[in-house]
Order: structure tokens, then sequence, then C-alpha cells
């Protein structure tokens, strides 16, 4: 019995780590596809989409089966627990990604724009802060994980520096005022998988360290 229990959790665990990876590369094809105006790539973002919330359904039915059958404790309990909140974040990135490939099609048009506004330079921040999360959970690495919750302020800012930038263009000229609009929403968009990948970070905290730091600056070295 103890036997199939360890295999559960490991089976949970890679699989876990398996939709991190497809929602780490469904964001790299939204982003690339908006940066280089690609409306036909939009369509491998909403393809990987479909496997994404294959492995959510998947992950529903191995956590109630896990907890209905084996009633974990401790350490094992925590995993449970940050893999429920894990999955509810990887598949909201998974939305993000295609919510991101929607202002393709709008922005398609208007590259110099897209370009002007370096949204791709805080998307891969984004992507790197997801990409690191996913490792920290691999590795159970509790101070990489407290790094990506730093680096979620750099994220706000480059998202208000940005934002500004827009604003600005669209004042100038009439005619970026509905492309402005979609990039402020793309924009918008990437802010929040940082906020995803740091709520995966914290949850990293939690399984390593049995520790909560949500809304606890002091506890992630600030």
């Amino acid at each position: 019995m103890h036997r199939h229990f360890e295999d559960l959790l490991e089976t949970l665990r890679a699989n876990l780590i398996k939709m991190g990876s497809l929602v780490d590369e469904q964001l790299d094809l939204s982003f690339r596809a908006l940066h280089d105006g690609n409306v036909e790539a939009t369509n491998r973002v909403y393809e990987t989409e479909q496997k994404v919330n294959g492995f959510d359904n998947l992950l529903d039915k191995e956590i109630d089966e896990i907890m209905a059958l084996e009633q974990p404790v401790a350490a094992d309990l925590r995993l449970v627990l940050s893999a429920i909140k894990m999955n509810h974040e990887l598949e909201r990135i998974g939305d993000v990604a295609v919510n991101i490939a929607q202002r393709v099609e709008p922005l398609r048009d208007y590259p110099q724009l897209v370009h002007r506004t370096a949204i791709l330079e805080m998307g891969d921040v984004a992507r790197q802060m997801v990409h690191d999360s996913i490792d920290s959970f691999i590795h159970a690495d509790a101070e990489l994980a407290r790094r990506i919750c730093r680096q979620d302020d750099v994220v706000d800012e480059m998202n208000r520096q940005k934002f500004r930038y827009v604003i600005g263009e669209m004042k100038s000229s009439p005619d970026l005022i509905e492309p402005g609009a979609h990039l402020i929403v793309a924009l918008k968009h990437i802010e929040r998988v940082a906020d995803h990948a740091t709520n995966i970070a914290e949850d990293v905290v939690f399984l390593v360290d049995a520790k909560i730091i949500k809304h606890h600056a002091a506890d992630i070295g600030e």
C-alpha cells in the first residue's frame, strides 16, 4: 500500500512538471506571435491549450484519488495541497497565453508600435519567472522561489513604464488609440503571468519550508 501511495505522489509531481512545460511553451508561442504579428502561429497556442486543459482534468482526478483513498499527512499533505494550487495557477497561465494570442490579429498591422513598446522584453521576464517557478518545484528550491517573488515588483514596474509609453503614443496619434488599447490589455495579461508565477513560488516555499509567505515581504528577503 505504501509503495502505491508513493507512486501516486510521484505521478502527481511528474504531471505537474509536464503541465508546466506545456504552459511555458504556450507562453513562448503567444509572446513570439504577438511580437512578430504572426496570426497563423496563434493556432499552436490554441492547440496547446487543449493539452493544458487535459492535464488540468487529469491532475484533479489524481488529487481526488490521493485525498480520498490515502489520507496524506505532513509533507505529503503539503505536496497535495500545493499541487491543487499550482494546477490552478498553471491552468490560468494557459488561459492568459490564449488571451495574449487573441491580441495578435488586432496588432499585426502595427508592428512598429509593438516593437517600440518592447513588450517582448517584459514577456521574457514573466516567462522566465514561470520557468523558474517550475524549476524551484522540481528541485525543492525555496531560495529560488523567494527570488521569483521579488521579481514580481520588476514586472510591475515594467508594466507601469510601458503603460505610460503607450498612453503617450495614443495621445500623439489618434490612429493608435485602438491598437494602443489592445497593447495595454496585452501588457496587463503579461503582468498577470508574473502574478501567477509568484503564486506558484509561494506554494513552493510552503511545500519546502512549511511556511506561508503570501503578503509577508520580510519572509521573501525584502
